[in-house]
């Protein structure tokens, strides 16, 4: 049985072990042929050298993680929002979501990135786990009629 809390929290608690850097934790978040992308939506941006990745494997994601990690500023905040199931397909649970992050700035919190998240939560039976997260910030602003879905 789908339990939604389960997957909520997973999802709240990625975000929170990156942003905190507790690194022992992310094993036990991740499948092992976990895949994980980020792009900006132009694939263009002044920083998409820093944020562009596409790593399979628990070793490579967390390794590209880490360095990424400990390459950005602390406190640093990823807030998930409007969390939805989309579908379901046996023990693969497919969610979408907002994300936005923040940092301070001259004493001030400050907006840094916001985009759309996609991901796959696999259930093995124990645990909930991420098999897939496919993040794309939002960096450049069209009219509605316009945007690519």
């Amino acid at each position: 049985m789908l339990d939604r809390l389960a997957v909520h929290e997973l999802i709240h608690r990625w975000w929170f072990a990156f942003d905190e850097g507790q690194f022992d934790v992310w094993p036990e978040l991740l499948t092992e042929d976990v895949h994980i992308t980020s792009r900006s939506d132009t694939g263009d941006s002044p920083y998409e050298e820093f944020i562009a990745s596409d790593n399979r494997g628990r070793e490579q994601v967390i390794a590209w993680q880490r360095q990424h990690r400990e390459a950005a500023g602390y406190p640093l905040r990823h807030n998930a929002s409007n969390i939805h199931i989309e579908r379901v397909d046996g023990d693969d649970i497919s969610v979408v979501s907002y994300m936005y992050a923040t940092n301070i700035t001259d004493g001030q919190v400050t907006p840094i990135a916001g985009g759309v998240v996609r991901c796959v939560v696999r259930s093995d039976g124990a645990a909930y786990r991420l098999a897939e997260l496919h993040i794309v910030l939002d960096t450049h602003a069209v009219a509605f009629t316009e945007r690519q879905v």
